[in-house]
């Protein structure tokens, strides 16, 4: 259309309320399209009501609406409009069936009809392609592709059937538009695992747009407001992607590895040493049978994959060192690089040794675990957190609740505070920087053997005092 002069960057399609619901206020030089697409001219400017798409007179819709109005008059005034513009306005993520239906029969001059968008399940594909590369096996395995992609095509776990159930709420096979984010709204997730899949549906929307092969010019997937969570849900059982079902306290355990390295708290010596007796005394076989594996991470600091990884050829006797090189994966079920892709040595030392001697089999092979359930099998968290924390089980309508080691020693008193499995590790680093701390030689060490660095154990393991200064001369 023809382009006015403008005296300023302002955009000249104005969004203002109309009872408490937002619409668009189209410049009279606009009157000709609509003309055309209303079959009748509008009386004034043409405006557009946008409340039956669910834009109300708040900050955050007023400003998706202002997306849209820029968007829109960049098409209209520019040289070449009739390419751009999309009468259906479905570009606009504001389409409708008065629109869509007129285009059908409407050929605008020197346009062609838009191509349909394509499908949030081809858009998701797409994007899985390419997030397998950017992120672990695990993570990926896990999240994208059960998880997400699940609660993509509207699949719930049925703790009856044991089979996944179609919801109804699939946005699967929808073509992109700006109605469908909010069907995404009604899939059933945890909260936190909601917000974490639109987040990655707005990556892989924002990938695609930018590489040409989405038309929709707003985000559907963004602004998308979650409602506050119940105070309850905490407690609530939550369905992983593989359809098994973990209780609060087993989630609270499987935080990512990521936030249980943030949570740098830790025993004391004395409750480090409770622990691991209480586990060799315990009167369950199962317990005594992994109270090694327990003394082990609290002697080392390595974390709890990188252990049940561990075999006898990465325990080096003659070299007087551990060498960790891999971590095993329950969700995989296979071993994987360790967390920073590193292969690192621990030197031993009297106790550790002493451990490592006790419990190594004279027939031993060198591709033999060093920690292994009774079976045989490889250790994995939820069996270590069965052991230390507990586990609840449901039988005819009754749950039953058996405590785990640290559980009881919690009820009994003998422990300050629960802490989970992986705060071994931090127990470690924080009881061995205390007993270097003259000592920079070995604190670098320290963070060498653990994988970390100086920096992080002065700030987060000793608690440096901020106001202290150096004396110069």
């Amino acid at each position: 259309m023809q382009k006015a002069q403008r005296t300023g960057h302002d955009c000249d399609v104005k969004v203002f309320a109309d009872r408490n619901q937002l619409a668009l206020r189209f410049p009279t030089r606009h009157n000709p399209l609509w003309e055309v697409l209303d079959g009748k001219a509008p009386v004034g400017c043409k405006k557009l009501a946008l409340g039956k798409l669910g834009f109300n007179n708040n900050p955050e819709d007023k400003k998706r609406a202002a997306q849209i109005a820029i968007a829109m008059e960049a098409d209209l005034d520019h040289p070449e409009w009739l390419k751009l513009f999309d009468p259906t306005l479905a570009k606009y993520g504001i389409g409708s069936a008065k629109y869509a239906q007129l285009a059908q029969v409407l050929q605008m001059p020197g346009t062609k009809q838009p191509e349909p968008e394509m499908t949030v399940g081809a858009m998701w594909e797409d994007y899985l392609t390419w997030k397998e590369t950017q992120i672990e096996a695990t993570t990926f395995k896990a999240r994208y592709l059960a998880t997400y992609s699940n609660a993509v095509k509207g699949l719930k776990w049925d703790k009856k059937t044991k089979k996944f159930s179609d919801t109804g709420n699939g946005i699967w096979d929808k073509p992109l538009s700006a109605e469908v984010g909010e069907f995404l709204l009604l899939v059933e997730l945890h909260l936190e695992t909601k917000a974490h899949l639109i987040s990655a549906l707005n990556e892989a929307f924002t990938r695609a747009q930018s590489q040409g092969k989405i038309k929709l010019a707003i985000n559907p997937f963004s602004n998308l407001k979650l409602n506050k969570p119940d105070t309850r849900d905490k407690y609530k059982s939550v369905v992983m992607g593989d359809g098994t079902v973990w209780k609060w306290w087993e989630v609270r355990d499987a935080k990512s590895e990521d936030a249980l390295e943030a949570d740098k708290r830790a025993f004391t010596a004395q409750e480090r040493d409770v622990i691991i007796n209480a586990f060799y005394e315990s009167d369950k076989d199962n317990e005594r049978q992994i109270a090694p594996l327990i003394e082990f991470l609290f002697l080392t600091g390595c974390r709890p994959g990188e252990a049940f990884a561990l075999v006898w050829d990465n325990v080096k006797f003659d070299n007087n060192c551990i060498v960790f090189n891999k971590s095993y994966s329950a969700r995989i079920k296979d071993v994987k690089v360790t967390k920073n892709d590193s292969i690192r040595l621990f030197y031993l030392y009297p106790r550790l040794t002493a451990l490592l001697e006790r419990i190594k089999p004279d027939d031993t092979k060198g591709n033999d675990l060093v920690f292994k359930q009774e079976n045989g099998n490889t250790y994995n968290n939820t069996y270590h957190s069965d052991r230390w924390l507990g586990r609840s089980q449901s039988q005819r309508g009754k749950t039953y609740h058996y405590p785990g080691v640290v559980t009881r020693l919690i009820e009994e008193g003998r422990l300050s505070q629960y802490l989970s499995p992986y705060h071994a590790r931090h127990t470690f680093i924080t009881l061995t920087a205390w007993l270097n701390k003259e000592n920079p030689n070995a604190l670098v060490l320290l963070a060498a053997c653990c994988e970390n660095s100086v920096e992080v154990i002065l700030k987060h393991y000793m608690d440096i005092d901020h106001s202290t200064r150096l004396v110069t001369g």
